[in-house]
């Protein structure tokens, strides 16, 4: 099972980075599978590399330092 608190630990180290961009990430929750999903805000709400940054930002580093998680996907799916 996930720590969500973990998770929204991380998702804190990652929004600094995301803001700088006008953009940022909400944590919305995490399943027993270890899906986690969040919602992109601001700038990256619309932005066509939405995508990119979830799959090469947000989910590596989750995955890196959250034991359990298995993917990140976005509240709009």
């Amino acid at each position: 099972m996930v720590d969500q608190n973990d998770v929204i630990a991380v998702l804190e180290l990652i929004r600094p980075s995301l803001q700088a961009d006008g953009g940022d990430v909400k944590f919305i929750s995490v399943d027993e599978d270890g899906v986690v999903t969040v919602e992109l805000q601001g700038a990256c709400k619309g932005c066509p590399m939405s995508q990119m940054t979830l799959a090469n930002g947000v989910e590596r580093i989750l995955k890196e330092r959250v034991p359990g998680v298995t993917r990140v996907v976005p509240a709009d799916m």
